[in-house]
């Protein structure tokens, strides 16, 4: 090939580099955003903020905490749902636990995903004054879980337990386990360090309600970890704390509650929900 053409080929080629540069690199990006400005888009496009007094506060889109520095809830807010986003909703770190429903066995470093429900559920029902008992919970809010030891049959259940121990609940920080007995073998507490893994694993459902007074959007957090919104029944179960913090009638405060909830979208997808950061706002401004 001649060096001519060669050199044609590549100006040719600097040339439509330098068009399509201007176009999708610069006119493309500018039209997207006028567009973006157009009236009803504009505050869409500029993350949906929400103001008080005068200053943004937050992001209708994105969830936050309403707690003090030592990260108690506030009682005067509705609180919003539990958050694996970092420290808690950090959109620069919005993750979710990963922690599934086989997560019952707490390890030395991190909680199982049933004794996180168990502890907020707890929490929950102390904070809002309801009963915070759920299934396969114990009473110190930590999971109802045995490791059951002892010969087994062909298909791996034991059939004569030597020692049974509760996984969950270390000596330490408790002096009797949950349950006294298990087919007539006493419980004991986990030690530290020790490895129960080699007893079969037996969850104990206990007495609590097959409907728990705490809704299951109050202690599990959101795939993202930023979700804005709790469900309907999470928010009722706070308007008597929330109007006993404020001074205000429960039912002034439910009427609040019922002026933030949106219906399901299209009628039809997802469920009804209330956006948390709007009804303080709107409490706020009372």
């Amino acid at each position: 090939m001649k060096f001519s053409n060669l050199l044609r080929q590549h100006a040719a080629a600097l040339r439509a580099l330098l068009v399509l540069t201007v176009i999708l690199g610069i006119g493309y990006p500018v039209f997207i955003w006028l567009v973006a400005q157009l009236p009803g888009l504009r505050d869409k496009a500029d993350g949906s903020l929400l103001e008080a007094n005068g200053k943004p506060v937050g992001s209708s889109l994105i969830g936050q905490s309403f707690t003090d520095a030592d990260g108690n809830p506030l009682p005067r807010y509705f609180q919003s749902r539990p958050s694996a986003a970092g420290d808690g909703y950090d959109p620069m770190a919005t993750s979710a636990s990963n922690l599934g429903p086989e997560s019952i066995v707490d390890t030395p470093d991190k909680p199982s995903l049933l004794t996180l429900v168990c502890s907020r559920s707890a929490a929950v029902g102390e904070l809002d004054g309801v009963d915070g008992a759920r299934p396969f919970c114990t009473g110190g809010g930590v999971g109802a879980v045995l490791s059951v030891i002892g010969p087994r049959d062909a298909r791996g259940n034991v059939v004569h337990p030597t020692q049974v121990v509760s996984v969950n609940e270390p000596c330490d920080t408790t002096k009797t386990p949950f349950l006294n007995t298990y087919e007539g073998v006493r419980v004991e507490c986990a030690k530290a360090g020790e490895d129960y893994s080699a007893g079969l694993i037996v969850p104990i459902r206990g007495s609590a309600p097959a409907d728990p007074a705490v809704p299951a959007d109050a202690v599990t957090a959101s795939g993202s970890g930023l979700d804005p919104h709790i469900s309907p029944a999470y928010a009722d179960l706070q308007v008597n704390r929330v109007a006993k913090a404020r001074g205000l009638d429960p039912d002034q405060v439910r009427s609040m509650v019922a002026q933030h909830t949106d219906g399901r979208t299209l009628g039809f997808f997802g469920e009804p929900r209330v956006n948390v950061l709007e009804l303080n706002i709107a409490l706020d401004a009372l």
